[in-house]
């Protein structure tokens, strides 16, 4: 047996769709521990990140096994091209899903819980483009779970912080994931595939504007609670910038660009963590 189509089925060497779920997630423990959280709680959720994010391509892979091979982008997935099988990728969720479970019985009870609704989104999220869509709104509720989490796990109250991050990672998720959707468009409409691609139409670029210009004041209005300042203002203002370029990419309505538009997604959320880890920095030193 070879690792490799394993390592395909994970997206292993397309680490985009793990960072855009890393970085909301480190954002919301390190607010949550008002700044270093630990060795523990930062390897649990840096690594539950990993494994649950590759458990969610390996469902999502079993999910699309009879349409991925009418998709232009993937068609050399390995259920298609026969490299695994249908039973291997259910497998694979499965011992992921376990190992990421293992790490939860870390935590407190409550996170142990709330766990079993993180997995039953990640289950459910592949199956929702048959009947509805709106697929990419059943992502970001799964993917903002990782928001949610760090909070239980230190036992903080789910205040406003907290559901102002979680709705901004929504709707993030919701205009990245439909940039990714754009990309595949014209081979969703020919298998029947639903997304908020075709949902949204002629307006989907308005409303993936919109879309990223709330989630910015989402995040600024958590900033504002939690008494961060300028460099973290400075990461939402670099995250803005980055938006734009991204409109100007695909203004062109060209896969590629799509696809380039959503790739650079995973570095609105780096700079937005690091202007966040400046700030308890630059924060920690005044009380010094």
């Amino acid at each position: 047996m070879t690792l490799a189509p394993y390592l395909d089925l994970i997206r292993f060497n397309r680490p985009v769709g793990w960072l855009v779920l890393y970085w909301p997630t480190m954002i919301s423990l390190f607010v949550a521990a008002e700044g270093w959280p630990g060795w523990h709680l930062f390897i649990v959720f840096s690594l539950g990140v990993f494994l649950t994010r590759s458990a969610g391509c390996a469902i999502n892979d079993y999910a699309d096994r009879h349409w991925d091979g009418q998709v232009e982008r993937t068609q050399h997935r390995p259920l298609v091209t026969g490299a695994l099988t249908a039973k291997q990728a259910l497998g694979c969720f499965a011992v992921l899903m376990l190992v990421a479970f293992g790490l939860v019985l870390t935590l407190n009870i409550e996170s142990i819980l709330a766990s079993f609704v993180a997995v039953a989104l990640a289950a459910l999220y592949p199956f929702t483009k048959r009947w509805t869509y709106y697929p990419q709104l059943f992502l970001g509720l799964a993917f903002s779970m990782g928001v949610i989490m760090p909070f239980i796990a230190l036992d903080r109250p789910l205040n406003w912080v907290v559901w102002l991050l979680w709705l901004a990672n929504v709707l993030w998720t919701l205009s990245y994931d439909t940039l990714y959707a754009l990309t595949d468009k014209p081979d969703d409409l020919k298998a029947g595939i639903k997304s908020t691609a075709i949902a949204f139409g002629e307006k989907a670029h308005r409303v993936v504007a919109g879309l990223q210009a709330s989630a910015l004041i989402l995040w600024g209005t958590a900033g504002v609670f939690t008494g961060l300042s300028f460099p973290y203002a400075l990461g939402l203002a670099i995250a803005s910038n980055l938006f734009l370029n991204q409109h100007k990419l695909i203004a062109s309505r060209q896969r590629e660009d799509y696809f380039a538009a959503f790739v650079s997604n995973h570095r609105v959320g780096l700079v937005i963590f690091a202007g966040l880890l400046l700030d308890l920095v630059y924060q920690s030193q005044k009380l010094t």
